[in-house]
């Protein structure tokens, strides 16, 4: 059973917190996972005792106070966008309806899903093909990027100062195996 007056303090908490100051806005990531994990959002009662429900993440966050937060996903996003819990659950909250994509009208990179190799995208891509690692993200024992590499879905980079010879060798003999510095060098001693 729905305990409409406990989401109400949720969704309430939540979308004054988001109209708050510097000190509730730090509040958000916390309020987000709570309103996402226990749907809160899809069923409250306002403080005029109007009853409301949502089937879609996005209306609730668009429509005005009391019955919605009167927020961008945009700005929701930015706000939990350190926390990858709270990132997680947002990203999984916002998902496209069936027979949605890019080019639907109305659906933009900020509001539909990112791709590449923003956090958003690997936590969907872990979330789905590497739950084991997704968890560690969510755990915060391993970063977005250092998951995506563990599973073989990124390549592991390094970077190289050019300006410095000496620098640049110290780096890559600290990042390479033996073997891949001695076939560095000769590659680099070969004519070409």
């Amino acid at each position: 059973m729905t305990n409409l007056k406990k989401n109400a303090n949720l969704v309430e908490a939540l979308g004054s917190s988001l109209r708050s100051g510097d000190h509730g806005l730090k509040a958000v990531p916390g309020l987000v996972k709570r309103v996402l994990a226990e749907e809160a959002w899809r069923s409250f009662e306002t403080q005029r005792g109007e009853l409301v429900e949502y089937d879609h993440f996005e209306e609730f966050v668009s429509t005005p106070p009391l019955r919605g937060l009167g927020a961008s996903m945009a700005l929701v996003r930015t706000l939990v966008r350190d926390d990858p819990a709270a990132l997680d659950l947002f990203d999984q909250a916002a998902g496209r309806p069936a027979g949605v994509n890019q080019y639907s009208e109305g659906l933009d990179n900020i509001q539909g899903h990112p791709s590449g190799t923003s956090r958003e995208a690997g936590l969907r891509r872990l979330r789905k093909d590497r739950p084991d690692l997704h968890a560690d993200v969510l755990a915060g024992t391993l970063t977005t990027h250092a998951a995506m590499v563990k599973a073989g879905f990124r390549r592991r980079m390094v970077n190289i100062p050019v300006q410095d010879p000496e620098s640049a060798a110290k780096a890559l003999r600290r990042n390479l195996p033996p073997e891949a510095v001695a076939e560095l060098a000769r590659l680099l001693t070969a004519e070409a």
